[in-house]
């Protein structure tokens, strides 16, 4: 009987252990999911639609035939008073901010004087740049008016881009195809349309800078953007680049140096957003876009190399050349020398605090430390202001002042040949002084072109969580996502003999105490069931 007992007992056991581990392998491998509410009330906030509170087609005041855009804009500020004001105080207006660089002091930040390695800066190219300004009529910087109200473009943030749009080359002013009078009474809330005509085209074409900003999110789906998914929530560019008084939040860290007024992933989503508290602690250290945004230019390609100083070849009838891929991108330009693109691209990873260095106009080069770094982000692992962030590098090479050590603004646009335009005349020293005449910087009549890099975090085209990051993509011991990322030790990538074999000491010490605890049961169990077996009396029978 006492075998039979023992059996029955041992077999239960079993069972029990092995249900115990199926149950474990199950809940490790097709966890199960609880509600993260906080997500939800999320969602359920931006679904909800919100009616519109104003319809400018009954106004008055726009029923009316508009002979110029600034007619528009005194109407629009009749009504709206100040809010030109609070425009004008905005860098989309001014072109800069006041920021505190670091090692420079206070300096006005901006498109008047900072450097890019794309079109590289808008001085003296206005007529062009400016069709993403703003305002209306600038010819320069220097001879626009800021402080003249009707100056302010109402119509290009409020306008159904359907109704308005820019001209190219008219240094900001509307198209000539532009019904006013129409346009003026689509006006609203800012739409994805209105800050995409600009955002998504900037540096000459569709992605051609930001990588994770381009039309495809016009009507993107969920695959490409969890956020701006028609198919899914269908946020707008304003639901996180909030706007009270005209002051957009969220900057470009292309043209921004201090840590104020960004948009953070936290605003909304907390800095616990997960129901896992390992994945929560890891947001003190690494950006939710590093995980959340594991490829960008998913749609169409973003241009990753470009090279000046290949620029001004012409066929042997004298007319400038363009050669594109397969996909039609542009991979060789007269006017602009040779690209290479990508898509589908990982990020690189840096250190990044908020904070960034730039190159102005008429810093001087040290040579003995290339490439030159257009936008140097500010970070470290030990500063604990730091977070790991994605980022897109473009690099090239452009123009510089051989002898003077800067940087050269050329002059590149102008409508017609005899300006000084490289654009046109193909001279890379008459457009370099005139370049840097418009700008007031000397210019020694050498030049030569040096590699630049410059730094574009990536924030857009958010993925499903299911796509996101895992464990292995980082904690890995080759090729994993930060294995570039150094200065810092990183469980599963770095090794670090102390620490393993403390880890190892662990594992072996709680499999010990595991197997020397289940063995001291064990023997306590047989010594019990020993001393309370039953004696046995000769002459009983067996049963």
């Amino acid at each position: 009987m006492k075998i039979k007992e023992h059996k029955s007992t041992l077999t239960l056991l079993l069972i029990l252990f092995l249900n115990i581990v199926i149950i474990a392998l199950y809940q490790n491998f097709y966890p199960l999911e609880e509600p993260n509410l906080k997500l939800e009330e999320l969602r359920i906030k931006y679904l909800t639609d919100k009616p519109k509170s104003v319809d400018h087609t009954k106004f008055a005041a726009l029923q009316k035939d508009f002979k110029s855009p600034q007619e528009v804009t005194k109407t629009c500020i009749s009504c709206h008073t100040e809010r030109h004001t609070e425009v004008m105080e905005s860098s989309h207006w001014n072109w800069e901010r006041v920021d505190y660089v670091e090692g420079k002091g206070l300096k006005g930040v901006g498109k008047k004087n900072v450097l890019n390695n794309y079109c590289i800066g808008v001085a003296g190219n206005e007529m062009a740049c400016a069709s993403c300004h703003t305002g209306l009529g600038m010819a320069s910087v220097k001879d626009f008016d800021f402080k003249k109200p009707e100056n302010v473009d109402c119509l290009s943030c409020h306008a159904s881009t359907g109704a308005y749009e820019k001209s190219k080359t008219q240094g900001g002013f509307p198209a000539n195809t532009v019904n006013l009078s129409a346009a003026a009474l689509t006006v609203g809330k800012p739409t994805i349309d209105n800050c995409g005509n600009c955002h998504f085209y900037s540096g000459g074409g569709n992605n051609v800078k930001h990588g994770d900003l381009e039309e495809a999110l016009f009507n993107a789906d969920r695959k490409l953007d969890i956020h701006l998914a028609k198919d899914g929530i269908n946020m707008t560019c304003v639901d996180c680049h909030q706007a009270p008084n005209h002051q957009i939040k969220g900057r470009l860290y292309s043209v921004s140096s201090n840590n104020v007024s960004r948009a953070y992933c936290e605003d909304c989503h907390t800095t616990t957003p997960h129901m896992d508290e390992m994945l929560n602690t890891h947001t003190a250290k690494v950006a939710c876009q590093t995980c959340h945004i594991p490829t960008y230019a998913k749609a169409n390609p973003t241009k990753m190399t470009w090279k000046w100083s290949e620029a001004g070849h012409l066929d042997e009838k004298g007319n400038p050349i363009t050669l594109n891929d397969t996909e039609g991108e542009h991979v060789y330009m007269s006017i602009k020398g040779t690209f290479t693109w990508g898509k589908n691209l990982k990020p690189e990873y840096v250190w990044f605090n908020g904070k960034a260095d730039h190159y102005f106009l008429g810093d001087r080069i040290d040579t003995t430390k290339l490439p030159v770094k257009i936008n140097e982000l500010l970070g470290s692992h030990d500063d604990p202001e730091s977070k790991i962030i994605p980022v897109k590098v473009h690099r090239g090479d452009q123009i510089y002042d051989s002898k003077n050590l800067m940087l050269i603004q050329p002059k590149l646009y102008s409508p017609a040949k005899g300006d000084s335009a490289f654009w046109k005349d193909f001279d890379w020293k008459t457009a370099a002084e005139k370049g840097m005449k418009d700008v007031n910087l000397p210019f020694s009549g050498e030049y030569g072109f040096i590699p630049t890099e410059m730094y574009w975090p990536v924030n857009h085209m958010v993925s499903k969580a299911n796509e996101s990051l895992q464990c292995a993509d980082c904690h890995t011991p080759k090729d994993g996502r930060l294995a570039q990322l150094t200065g810092f030790y990183l469980p599963g990538r770095d090794r670090n003999s102390l620490l393993d074999n403390l880890g190892l000491i662990m594992i072996f010490g709680a499999l010990f105490g595991v197997v020397a605890h289940a063995s001291m049961r064990t023997v306590a169990y047989l010594k019990d069931e020993k001393e309370h077996e039953m004696p046995k009396y000769e002459g009983f029978d067996k049963d």
